[in-house]
């Protein structure tokens, strides 16, 4: 058993409102609040990926103290020395324990139904993996998704200001489940923030194995920052380093549909707009407006105080607004960012960008598969294929041709021609009388015609 130093604010801090909110700026957006006071929060080191929090933290103290034991880490083997005879292993016990990552993804939802705060989760996944440099090949040196974000030393760096909200709100969860690696939580939460919010299910996999301790983090420097002298020259230079191409830079860019920015904490955007007004506020512009219902209905208050600018008028759904928003650039009230102005002047960018903006399904298709290759990147895996937990109870999804188990491939493929007939993971087909007795007329025209031959 390994015991880990987690980062934890000291009695003596005050923790964090309950409404503390947590929004996010994925690629253009600027960090907000700063989490060390001594940390200075300069234009260049914003980051591109960052959901920019909307309420600051008092700074952690730079004593962290020990907190977990991971009781689910790979065990070494057991050696038996009487007699000289042969070994015996500890039972398999691999990064993050299956049934744990389930539970721990419910929690997650039932945390985004009171807390809505889908952007910072998702912020807090792609900072912990978009330290990521292909070109250097040992771990963790080489950064990525393996929860270095949990040090005081990461989390102090400009681009993550604000982070630790999202830290507290995850670590009742880790405290819950010492058998979920930070790596794995950080990750399920993103993943878990995007489909609860609307977006596409995205093809995750678990066992990415923590470091260790805080000289295993990355140096600063290595997220994008918002405002560039050359947009889309810097989003190239970062995230080529990552091993992404231009088509994965628009897609992730694409999560920008989420969240808000705040100028006192980060520079950019206003200090409210119509769309981030308080509740009370919605309901003195209700006299003249009848437009109350629009806001309630889809930002239910948002995460924590109102005000900030959002990217798109629904800043708590996942869809394509954000491609169509800043295309039309009609409304003074929706931010748009140096990075997220260069998707439609780069050329190359601007195909993607066009084709988004046009098509919800190829938007989401991309994004999937985007978000699922940022969110492995650097990752060291326990077992070494990773662990696929499966959202729904679909029977033929477990089908096996004789000795066989299907692909995943195939059990998706199979999964999707039964709903598109009328089936879900969850309730049995629907009998269509008429269709039952036309094939049973058919076949047994054909049965008699067979034997009449």
């Amino acid at each position: 058993q390994m015991a880990e130093r987690v980062l934890l604010t000291p009695p003596s801090l005050p923790l964090p409102s309950q409404h503390s909110p947590t929004t996010m700026a994925l690629l253009g957006g600027a960090a907000s609040a700063r989490v060390i006071p001594s940390a200075s929060l300069s234009a260049s080191s914003r980051s591109f990926f960052s959901f920019s929090s909307s309420s600051s933290l008092q700074c952690l103290r730079s004593s962290p103290r020990i907190s977990h034991l991971f009781l689910n880490q790979r065990r070494a083997e057991v050696r038996v020395s009487s007699g000289g005879y042969g070994t015996v292993s500890a039972p398999k016990s691999f990064a993050s324990d299956p049934d744990q990552l389930k539970s721990a993804r419910e929690d997650i939802k039932e945390l985004l139904r009171s807390k809505f705060c889908h952007p910072i989760l998702i912020r807090l996944g792609w900072h912990d993996a978009g330290t990521y440099n292909k070109n250097i090949e040992e771990w963790p040196q080489r950064g990525g998704a393996n929860g270095s974000l949990r040090f005081e030393i990461e989390l102090k760096h400009a681009a993550n200001a604000g982070l630790v909200n999202a830290l507290k709100l995850l670590q009742p969860i880790k405290d819950k489940y010492s058998g979920v690696t930070y790596a794995d939580l950080f990750q399920l939460a993103g993943a878990t923030a995007v489909e609860e919010a609307g977006g596409p299910q995205i093809p995750m996999k678990y066992g990415r194995v923590d470091v260790s301790g805080p000289e295993q983090c990355p140096e600063e420097g290595r997220l994008p920052d918002a405002g560039p002298p050359s947009p889309a020259d810097h989003l190239r230079q970062v995230f080529y380093r990552m091993g992404l191409n231009d088509k994965e830079i628009v897609a992730l860019s694409g999560a920008h549909t989420l969240g808000r920015s705040r100028p006192d904490r980060s520079g950019w955007g206003k200090p409210e707009t119509k769309y981030t007004l308080s509740i009370m506020e919605l309901l003195e512009l209700n006299k003249t407006a009848g437009n109350l219902h629009v806001f309630l209905t889809l930002q239910k208050d948002g995460p924590g105080a109102p005000g900030g600018q959002s990217w798109t008028a629904q800043w708590l759904k996942f869809d394509n607004s954000y491609f169509k928003d800043i295309k039309e650039k009609k409304d003074e009230d929706l931010l748009v960012l140096p990075t997220d102005a260069a998707l439609f002047e780069d050329p190359s960018f601007k195909v993607y960008a066009e084709k988004y903006a046009e098509d919800q399904e190829a938007f989401f298709k991309d994004y999937a598969e985007a978000h699922a290759k940022l969110s492995n990147l650097g990752a060291k895996f326990d077992p070494p294929e990773g662990i696929v937990i499966g959202a729904e109870k679909f029977v033929a999804a477990k089908y096996s041709s004789g000795k066989r188990e299907l692909s995943e491939a195939m059990k998706q493929k199979i999964r999707a021609e039964y709903e598109a007939v009328g089936g879900s993971p969850d309730k049995p087909l629907q009998s269509n009388y008429f269709l039952n007795i036309m094939i049973i007329v058919a076949v047994l025209a054909l049965l008699t015609s067979l034997l009449g031959s």
